[in-house]
């Protein structure tokens, strides 16, 4: 499946957030925690490479408890100050990381009898909660939400505190998607728009990658008794089992691939995690073998 997309604020986003990088003493990037290895921007990883950084699964409460367990012991082992957190109620679980990551810092201030005030920016691919995370911590709407790419277009700053003031910068993709796993599964979470791609392939493609991870979500939700099904037989199969049936019988295709796309975009299968590290990945794999 083919997805060319990377419209121009994008590129007004990278520069932005390359301009304000020399003000900022903590970066904190947010992932998916459904797909933590996807959504992270290689770019972003490349740009914040000198400065403190967070790691934050957001939506965990829409990924599977074990392997996000999983996930913040392989980003641990890398050295990465990490928590998992649901946006909606746990946004300050992330004040001791920005603490801890401030506080050489804020100690070499102190030594000049300075109280220092630490700015953090908030980074991370479209979709994955940025502004809803600074809203939660602020206690007001004051950074636009929305639950599209494209949303936050300029760098916002907002005060949380006397002495934290955080920055919600545009999402950013990168310019060139060269794995087309990481690109498609950036499109089940809607960090690139629908309209960048054959939605009945993205929908049947999910479905397939669901059917791997959680199999019996799959079936229950979708009422589909072969699970072997594979391509478009899949589609036909949730239309039969939701019923999504036009006049004569036709199967309504829109509208299963609709069904499937909002679904687990708001966790109707429940908890799935559809990418596992790659040790622990490694491991399943041999325990299978055995």
């Amino acid at each position: 499946m083919d997805i060319n997309w990377y419209p121009g604020h994008m590129a007004r986003a990278k520069r932005m957030l390359s301009e304000q990088l020399s003000r900022v003493d903590v970066v904190i990037e947010l992932c998916d925690a459904r797909l933590p290895l996807s959504s992270r921007n290689p770019d972003l990883l490349r740009l914040t490479a000198r400065k403190k950084r967070v790691l934050l699964l957001g939506k965990s409460d829409l990924a599977d408890d074990r392997a996000t367990e999983a996930w913040l012991k392989s980003f641990r082992r890398e050295g990465l100050l990490c928590a998992a957190v649901d946006m909606n109620r746990q946004a300050k679980k992330a004040l001791p990381l920005i603490e801890d990551a401030a506080r050489e810092t804020v100690e070499r201030a102190a030594q000049r009898g300075i109280k220092k005030t630490v700015r953090a920016m908030v980074v991370g691919v479209p979709n994955t909660g940025k502004s809803t995370f600074i809203n939660r911590l602020h206690g007001t709407p004051i950074a636009k939400v929305g639950d599209m790419p494209g949303v936050t277009r300029s760098n916002q700053w907002v005060k949380i505190s006397p002495f934290l003031e955080l920055m919600d910068s545009p999402g950013l993709l990168w310019p060139r998607l060269d794995d087309p796993i990481a690109a498609r599964r950036l499109c089940y979470i809607a960090a690139i728009g629908d309209q960048a791609v054959d939605i009945a392939m993205l929908a049947i493609q999910l479905l397939e990658d669901m059917i791997a991870a959680a199999p019996g979500a799959v079936a229950e939700r979708f009422k589909i008794r072969d699970l072997s099904l594979r391509g478009p037989a899949l589609l036909d199969a949730v239309c039969a089992g939701r019923g999504f049936l036009m006049k004569g019988g036709v199967p309504d295709l829109d509208r299963a691939c609709k069904t499937v796309l909002d679904e687990y975009r708001g966790g109707k299968l429940g908890r799935i995690t559809l990418e596992m590290p790659p040790k622990e990945q490694k491991h399943d794999d041999d325990s299978q073998e055995a």
